[in-house]
């Protein structure tokens, strides 16, 4: 089976208007969804920044040595 030339058998027109179309394709749905895409506007938010206290107020942590040792049961049998 013998493959010809698509520039001498003139097969490259096909070729092109392919590309061509996949192009305008691709053109039309980019516009399409540009002009259908409404964006609404966001209102930017404003925090407090004069806070004198969190309201979740961090409790201050325990020493190593008095955390409870037994939540940990090491394994009889070592594998």
């Amino acid at each position: 089976m013998k493959i010809d030339n698509p520039f001498e058998s003139g097969h490259i027109k096909n070729y092109i208007l392919l590309y061509v179309s996949v192009v305008v394709i691709m053109i039309l749905f980019f516009i399409a969804t540009t002009l259908f895409n409404d964006v609404e506007e966001v209102d930017k938010k404003v925090f407090d920044v004069n806070v004198s206290k969190a309201p979740g107020e961090k409790k201050p942590m325990k020493n190593i040595d008095e955390v409870d040792v037994k939540r940990f049961k090491l394994m009889d049998k070592a594998y």
